[in-house]
């Protein structure tokens, strides 16, 4: 058995209840729209986000969900699907996961007008059922994905990066959407208790390791359906680059960061960048900070009693670190 499919066993119920409810959410009078929701509601990923906002309801819970865990699944599950659509048009990319990007089959114009579209629609159901808790967790992490992204962009350009920075990069780019489907999972069971934030933290961490073992794609050779060298390509400063440009010499560092700025759509410079970070220990240090948030992260599931859904999200822990794609 696959390892997504080991983690959503204790849930599949309510994952597929979850699938139906989630179509419903997406629905209009407009014809395009329902033809272009329809096509992102059958092209879906692994759909981890959910995942974790049930296995957290039921794992605080002793197995319990409720419709606002439903609706919380809902709500995260369209603004991360709005804010997909919106990082196509941005990137100017044509595919994503395998199929025709959203703009690549209709154009930009329509891909932003889906994308508002699936934003309002989440904002709504939030609205619409007065779960203005869910909602402030939502609005926050949105907030913090468009800072998050900006500071990127400022950052790439000035290629005065710290180790401190690029954190706080990854914190609100990647980690506060992951932190606030395990706090909504929370909220929706238990609003108001101390578990809420816990579970905030959790998903904070888990989401730093993700996207720390992304960063290290860019430095593997294995297929993963992301070309090896396009963070340097695009001049995005992750954490083996960082760390070698802070323990190099002068002269290695402005070699680096020439290479960066000015080289970095040479294919052979890439590589050579690549190679230099591999031979400095730049890996070495990701992998070992990103063991750092796994264990941090594990080490708040040990407060919770053994459970099938404890055991899952035990799994999903660890499938992040070991993923190979």
């Amino acid at each position: 058995m696959k390892i997504t499919e080991q983690i959503k066993q204790p849930i599949a119920y309510e994952m597929d209840l979850f699938e139906e409810k989630f179509r419903l959410s997406m629905s209009s009078k407009v014809a395009l729209l329902n033809r272009i929701t329809h096509y992102i509601v059958n092209r879906k990923g692994k759909q981890m986000r959910p995942m974790f906002v049930f296995l957290v309801a039921k794992m605080i819970k002793n197995g319990e969900v409720s419709e606002r865990t439903y609706r919380g699944a809902s709500v995260i599950e369209l603004i991360h699907t709005a804010t997909l659509v919106h990082d196509d048009v941005v990137d100017d990319s044509n595919r994503r996961r395998g199929f025709f990007s959203i703009n690549a089959l209709w154009k930009n114009k329509i891909a932003v007008l889906i994308g508002d579209f699936l934003l309002s629609k989440g904002l709504l159901l939030s609205i619409d059922n007065n779960d203005f808790d869910l909602l402030k967790i939502i609005s926050v992490a949105v907030r913090e994905m468009s800072e998050g992204e900006l500071l990127q962009i400022e950052k790439a350009r000035q290629l005065d990066i710290t180790e401190d920075v690029y954190y706080e990069i990854i914190r609100q780019k990647t980690a506060t959407l992951i932190a606030a489907c395990c706090s909504l999972g929370a909220a929706s069971v238990k609003p108001n208790s101390p578990e809420v934030e816990t579970m905030r933290k959790f998903g904070e961490l888990i989401g730093m390791a993700f996207q720390i073992k992304d960063d290290l794609f860019d430095y593997g050779d294995e297929a993963i359906g992301k070309p090896t060298g396009i963070d340097i390509k695009e001049q995005k400063m992750t954490l083996p680059l960082i760390y070698v440009l802070n323990n190099s010499s002068d002269k290695e560092r402005k070699w680096l960061i020439n290479s960066i700025k000015n080289h970095n759509k040479n294919t052979k410079r890439v590589k050579e960048v690549i190679a230099f970070v591999k031979a400095n220990g730049g890996l070495e240090y990701a992998i070992d900070k990103m063991k750092q948030f796994q264990t941090e992260a594990l080490q708040i599931l040990d407060a919770y009693p053994k459970s099938e859904f404890k055991d899952s999200l035990e799994l999903m822990v660890n499938y992040v670190i070991d993923r190979k794609k």
